[in-house]
């Protein structure tokens, strides 16, 4: 009886899982967010592209407007100026990754530690609104309060000081107000993910603070901590807004340049090479990415 069973049962498991093998396809619910991309996203990807590449010669009497391939707009976009307004990007977005990496982990350490669940709701809270908050109205704040005339800079008298906010200092400060927020979001989660066990096993055998973080905390926690830097660095390289209302043109910033190309404020013409300097700015960003993608995904592996 058992024997004539066996058989049965191991094919029905097999056709079972057969079964569910060959269950529908989930794929068609996905269409719509495929959608929405290549239509978003893949098409001016795609414009931009073909812009940053062709040349258009405008019709004349005796023939019509031709376009062709160049890569002039592309070498155009790194010399003179425009490499230096990515340079200052770059450097601009690295310094406040940094700086707002470093302060955001201690803001982050400290709510985590903090007994008091207010001040942990308050200060997320808070973070997810500052995280935010940025263009315009950022900048109208600073200067009512750290510009030329603010309420601050009169207080303390801090022109006497040297103290200029329409200066490459005077941005990273703007900009520190909402990076430092988006890294105490980012921070939390992997700090909450320390288990106490890991904690307590170093500390019966032995071993200081500062030995638990040098070699369990800091390891578990660097991917995590160096993609909070890379988002940081993503963040402070693609943000305009606040530095157009800010300084203008006396900080070269990449996508202020792309702006004046785009308006013809300095040079006429110069339309294709806006589009290249966003295609090196959809370059840089790659590479940013291709760094944070996989840092997530290792300390998710620990944090599980």
């Amino acid at each position: 009886m058992t024997a004539s069973l066996t058989p049965h049962a191991g094919t029905g498991t097999a056709g079972g899982t057969r079964r569910r093998r060959r269950g529908p396809r989930t794929w068609p619910a996905v269409l719509p967010l495929l959608l929405f991309t290549g239509v978003f996203f893949g098409l001016p990807l795609a414009a931009l592209l073909i812009g940053a590449v062709t040349r258009t010669a405008p019709a004349t009497a005796g023939a019509a407007a031709t376009t062709s391939l160049t890569g002039d707009h592309l070498a155009l976009s790194l010399r003179g100026p425009y490499l230096g307004s990515l340079i200052g990007s770059v450097q601009l977005s690295a310094l406040t990754a940094l700086i707002g990496g470093v302060l955001g982990v201690l803001v982050a350490q400290a709510v985590v530690t903090s007994r008091s669940q207010a001040l942990r709701s308050a200060t997320l809270t808070a973070s997810g609104v500052l995280a935010n908050f940025g263009g315009v109205p950022l900048a109208f704040a600073f200067i009512a309060t750290l510009g030329i005339s603010g309420v601050v800079t009169q207080l303390g008298d801090l022109g006497a000081l040297g103290w200029d906010l329409y200066s490459f200092t005077g941005l990273t400060v703007v900009y520190l107000y909402f990076l430092i927020p988006l890294m105490v979001l980012v921070t939390v989660p992997a700090l909450d993910g320390l288990r106490p066990q890991w904690r307590e096993a170093a500390r019966n055998a032995g071993a200081t603070p500062w030995q638990f973080w040098r070699h369990v905390g800091l390891p578990v926690l660097a991917p995590s901590l160096l993609g909070g830097l890379v988002l940081l660095f993503g963040t402070a390289f693609a943000a305009h807004a606040t530095a157009a209302a800010l300084v203008g043109g006396s900080v070269p910033l990449v996508t202020l340049k792309i702006a004046d190309a785009l308006s013809g404020n300095v040079l006429t013409g110069q339309e294709n090479v806006a589009l290249a300097l966003g295609l090196d700015m959809i370059l840089v960003a790659a590479l940013v990415m291709a760094v944070y993608l996989p840092l997530t995904r290792r300390s998710a592996r620990w944090l599980r």
